[in-house]
């Protein structure tokens, strides 16, 4: 079945239907203004004027032409004709107000049925012709599946607008990945009308889109009413300082989401200062990514300490960042302090050796960290030597795993490495290559 445009208008997206009010005041989109009735309906029906006009002068030349037949079947009564013909032909010709009720509770019928849309496909079909674009048939293939995968589809935007109205009626898919299809600002919005109406989907992947300041306004608002989503990803999404403005309320206020994911986008150090604040006052969060970002100096130290009162976050990851000496004294006292982080990645922070003995410090204290990743860092051997030892001394560290990629480690390491083995046997150390003795001489 086939909605009419005004149906159609009224549960259209806000967002769509701003950008698409102009092009519908000039013209009428075939398919959507016309409704095809189940069957064809009789000149003779009373909602119509011209019927009822058409159904009088009918009516009126029946009557003309019965008066003369009767004078006829008075005449031929006699030779045995039944008088009762002409009556019974003037009652087929009447469509009687009985017939035309069974048709309204046909049409009401149809319409209940054609209302009742789970998958959101009929809608689909027609909001596809409403913007002009082809119907993915991926989409269609999985639309009763619950996870579904629709990464460099090319949607665009109006694609993501068309697949956003039918959303909002699914009630099969949970887990929604939409990485790379660019849909940009306005397929992000309307991406965020529809998370507002759908109370199912758990999981949602719009990374590489070019969400933009835009987009992230939208999204910020979804999050301030949705109370389902419980992971966003939103990786190369073009975010910055503004788009941290936007996003710092909704951290603070929404406490289901649980997984953020803001990796490779374009925040320095005044969202960093944003974004610690936020993440201080969050009370629901357990994993945050923000790799492949440019926050270093007074953004990554007013950061970490967002952390120090942070106590739901567990994973944290700030790899490609630039934290160095300041920042990794002040991940000092966090690790000091919090006792949820279990999962810390600093790897790529320019953090020295002086840093990294500042790290020790707080790790001789901490008890619930079980995974450090700090590869790449100019902390040579002396500082992987100095976490490994404040390990050693802590008989309630958790630490289960040390990464120290890519940076050469010396005998006097692998001598204490095996001397902590024995009493953490469960304790992994990853490192670069062993520096020979003649070069460590030199």
């Amino acid at each position: 079945m086939v909605v009419s445009e005004k149906v159609m208008k009224e549960s259209i997206l806000p967002s769509v239907r701003e950008d698409d009010e102009e092009g519908e005041r000039n013209e009428t989109l075939g398919g959507i203004a016309s409704r095809p009735a189940s069957r064809p309906r009789s000149v003779y029906s009373r909602g119509s004027v011209d019927g009822q006009r058409v159904l009088r002068s009918r009516l009126s030349l029946r009557d003309e032409q019965n008066a003369d037949e009767q004078k006829e079947d008075e005449v031929e009564t006699d030779s045995g004709s039944c008088p009762c013909d002409g009556q019974q032909k003037e009652r087929d010709c009447v469509i009687t107000d009985e017939d035309y009720d069974i048709d309204l509770e046909l049409d009401a019928f149809h319409n209940e049925r054609q209302a009742y849309d789970p998958t959101g496909q009929t809608r689909y079909k027609e909001a596809c012709k409403m913007l002009s674009v082809t119907p993915m048939s991926c989409f269609l293939r999985n639309i009763n599946q619950s996870e579904l995968n629709m990464m460099h589809c090319g949607l665009g935007l109006q694609g993501t607008k068309a697949l956003a109205v039918s959303l909002v009626t699914n009630t099969s898919i949970l887990k929604l990945n939409l990485r790379d299809n660019w849909m940009e600002e306005m397929g992000a919005a309307a991406m965020a009308d529809m998370l507002k109406e759908n109370c199912y989907i758990t999981e949602i992947d719009l990374s590489e889109n070019s969400v933009g300041e835009h987009g992230a306004r939208a999204l910020s608002g979804m999050l301030l009413e949705n109370t389902t989503l419980v992971s966003l990803k939103l990786s190369g999404s073009h975010l910055d300082e503004r788009a941290a403005r936007h996003l710092a309320p909704a951290l603070v206020s929404n406490q289901k989401l649980q997984h953020l994911d803001l990796s490779h986008n374009r925040f320095g150090d005044i969202a960093g200062e944003i974004l610690g604040a936020a993440i201080a006052d969050n009370t629901g969060m357990k994993s945050l990514n923000l790799a492949w970002n440019s926050i270093r100096g007074n953004g990554a130290i007013a950061f970490v300490k967002g952390l120090e009162a942070n106590i739901f976050l567990r994973t944290l990851d700030l790899s490609y960042n630039g934290l160095g000496k300041e920042g990794a004294k002040a991940l000092e006292e966090v690790l000091k302090h919090n006792n949820t982080l279990e999962d810390l990645n600093i790897g790529i922070n320019s953090i020295p050796i002086v840093g990294a003995i500042n790290l020790a410090m707080g790790l001789k204290v901490n008890s619930t960290l079980r995974i450090l990743k700090m590869s790449r860092n100019p902390m040579q051997s002396a500082g992987c030597f100095a976490i490994l030892k404040s390990v050693q001394a802590n008989p309630k560290s958790a630490v289960e795993f040390l990464d120290f990629s890519d940076i050469c480690v010396d005998q006097e390491f692998e001598d204490l490495f095996n001397t902590v083995k024995e009493t953490i046997p469960n304790l992994q150390v990853k490192h670069g290559e062993k520096i020979k003795a003649e070069l460590k001489k030199s």
